[in-house]
């Protein structure tokens, strides 16, 4: 830290309780009372320093006590003892502590130039702007001093030189030089150890990164704060680095934040905050932030929601929050999407519309961004890179609602509302929606038939995997409709993949055939091409048999599918019958008994079409391994009898 010494001479000034003496021998005539403190000192040393004090000893000359009263001196008592202690020209040491109270002293007082030579302003101007400025420390501690001495450091434009000081160091890239800009200006050899007296001492400098300044940055007032930061982006700062800071900040002075939050620097310890600072803050903190996706990561920004809710800042930092969030929701994990419910008019364990405005923000981003075209097919959705967000934000509210759906308030609606809120193409499967409904179902057992079917409507059966149908084929929650919807389209997949079996071996026999019959004069030559082709017409007729014998199968599955819709049409029947007689007895134990009589005969044809869906998945195994084989086979003989044939031609 920058000093200087006005003086040498012996300090001659003692304190006595509330008043300073000035111990020269001569007795004091003049009586200068600041504040509480009183200053016993002579004339001629301060009229020969300030034309303010001459004016006023002028002006009390008659009376036979002179006595000054100087109530309004920037810097109060402090300031004007060192101001004394310059006039009587005693040691005085100017540092960036007092060095802005001495300017603003020396300016009201008028120790100008035309008074003395070499006056204080003179001096202190001299100081501030060849040591005070030329460190970053020392700028940062004389700007501190400057919020007791408002508006005078505004007026001297003392303020305005410290942040553009500070700006200035803090906007040159670390990078261009390897270190950022210090006080301290440490010499270095070009292979980077330090230098003492030009000779190397072998000591690394240590690696500076663009957040070096964010501590002392956040020492300052707030104010003063947002001033320094408008000076840094109008330098071309990068947001990044803006928003570091602003990070830093947050997590500094809002409990809580930090405790979560182990990525970054790690702030210093800092004075608690009231309640209503800590909302100014976090809404200064908001309008400062700078508009821009990935500037922040999406759990400090759900962190700072939270906060939000919990201050119950203003409507719209809230909204611009959320929005935030929206923008890279994708982002987001599951743990940091689970906001709890601060309100005390919703009776929800979490924030389900907090979620769902989120949810809309992301959406209507990427509708933007899209240009508004069709919704893409499923293969588009597994291929395109720009589609991976929303994918990542349907598996991520998928998660959320499994995890909301357990909670009894949570009204059938508003999870419905937040499941369809996604488009169709955005979920490849429908397996994690599936299972937050059957989740929401099992917590909610008394739900009405209609609001079971109208949540399973959400459900796409042609988009649940293999292991999804299974438990959903033997899922008593359901409505029946729904089980019929899945055995139907397993049914639809599993003749879809037989027929395209059926067609490969056809393909593969009618490919073996043509083998043999073309090339006759080179497979006579080579035995070993003769004996594979045999073996592939053997391998082709068991296949065949095979596929013959799932033929078989998917037609009795077919007849069972038939004689269980016949079944449920005769059920449907005779229970609209019972209702029209029955009344109470129709709504009571017949219609547990017709349930039951479903379940039982439901029960074994399920356990039918899994024992034909796993038969059907080795066949498909072992056909696609079999297939494998046969490509190299076939690609193997036709470079041999390529070959054979090159060699016939040169023999002739």
């Amino acid at each position: 830290m920058g000093s200087m010494k006005l003086s040498s001479k012996p300090d001659a000034f003692t304190r006595r309780g509330q008043a300073w003496y000035c111990t020269t021998g001569l007795p004091s005539d003049v009586l200068v009372e600041v504040g509480e403190m009183s200053f016993h000192l002579h004339k001629f040393p301060l009229l020969s320093k300030s034309a303010i004090l001459g004016r006023l000893i002028e002006e009390n000359s008659d009376s036979d006590e002179c006595v000054i009263k100087l109530s309004d001196i920037p810097g109060g008592a402090k300031s004007f003892e060192l101001v004394a202690r310059f006039c009587y020209g005693l040691k005085i040491e100017l540092s960036s502590e007092n060095v802005v109270y001495l300017r603003c002293a020396a300016e009201h007082l008028e120790m100008t130039e035309e008074t003395s030579g070499d006056n204080l302003i003179n001096q202190t101007e001299s100081f501030f702007n060849q040591v005070v400025l030329r460190s970053w420390k020392d700028s940062l501690e004389a700007l501190r001093t400057c919020d007791g001495l408002l508006p005078h450091a505004e007026d001297l434009h003392i303020v305005k030189r410290c942040i553009e000081s500070l700006a200035g160091k803090a906007s040159i890239d670390p990078d261009l030089f390897g270190w950022p800009v210090s006080e301290h200006s440490t010499m270095q050899s070009p292979g980077g150890s330090v230098l003492w007296n030009g000779i190397s001492t072998g000591a690394k400098v240590r690696n500076w990164s663009s957040d070096w300044w964010y501590d002392d940055a956040s020492s300052l007032s707030f104010p003063t704060y947002k001033r320094l930061i408008s000076s840094m982006e109008s330098r071309g700062i990068k947001q990044e680095i803006i928003a570091g800071s602003l990070t830093y900040c947050a997590k500094k002075f809002l409990p809580g934040l930090n405790r979560r939050q182990s990525t970054g620097p790690m702030p210093l310890p800092a004075a608690t905050l009231s309640d209503e600072e800590q909302r100014r803050l976090l809404e200064e903190i908001d309008r400062m932030l700078p508009l821009q996706r990935g500037l922040i990561s999406t759990n400090v920004l759900l962190w700072l929601l939270r906060t939000a809710m919990i201050l119950k800042v203003d409507r719209a930092c809230i909204s611009n929050l959320e929005k935030r969030v929206g923008m890279q929701l994708d982002e987001a994990t599951l743990e940091d999407l689970l906001l709890p419910n601060f309100s005390y008019t919703m009776d929800t364990l979490y924030n389900v519309e907090c979620i769902h405005r989120i949810l809309d923000h992301f959406l209507a981003m990427d509708q933007t961004m899209g240009g508004g075209g069709a919704s893409p097919c499923l293969d588009d959705v597994m291929a395109s890179p720009s589609l991976a967000p929303i994918t990542a934000v349907a598996k991520l509210i998928d998660g959320y609602l499994a995890e909301i759906a357990p909670d009894i308030n949570l009204k059938p609606l508003k999870f419905q509302s937040l499941a369809a809120a996604l488009p169709e193409y955005a979920r490849p499967l429908d397996d994690g929606l599936y299972r937050a409904i059957d989740v929401y179902l099992k917590s909610h057992p008394t739900l009405p038939e209609a609001e079971r079917e109208q949540l399973c409507r959400l459900i796409d059966c042609q988009k649940l995997s293999l292991e999804a149908c299974t438990h959903a084929a033997q899922n008593e929650r359901l409505p029946l409709r729904v089980v019929v919807q899945v055995l139907f389209f397993e049914q639809l997949q599993l003749r879809t993949s037989v027929a395209g079996c059926l067609l490969v071996s056809d393909n593969l026999e009618a490919s073996s055939r043509t083998l043999r019959g073309g090339g006759g004069g080179a497979v006579a030559a080579s035995g070993e091409a003769g004996c594979w082709a045999t073996a592939a017409v053997r391998e082709n007729q068991a296949l065949r048999v095979g596929m013959d014998s799932m033929r078989l199968r998917l037609m009795e599955l077919e007849r069972e599918c038939s004689d269980m819709r016949q079944d449920i049409r005769k059920l449907g029947r005779g229970r609209r019958r019972l209702r029209g007689g029955g009344g109470v007895v129709a709504g009571g134990k017949d219609g547990g008994g017709w349930a039951a009589r479903v379940q039982r005969m439901l029960t074994p044809r399920m356990m039918k079409l899994q024992m034909c869906s796993a038969q059907h998945d080795a066949a498909e195994q072992q056909r696609m391994n079999n297939e494998h084989k046969k490509v190299e086979k076939v690609a193997k003989n036709k470079k041999q009898l390529s070959m054979d044939d090159g060699d016939d031609e040169e023999e002739a």
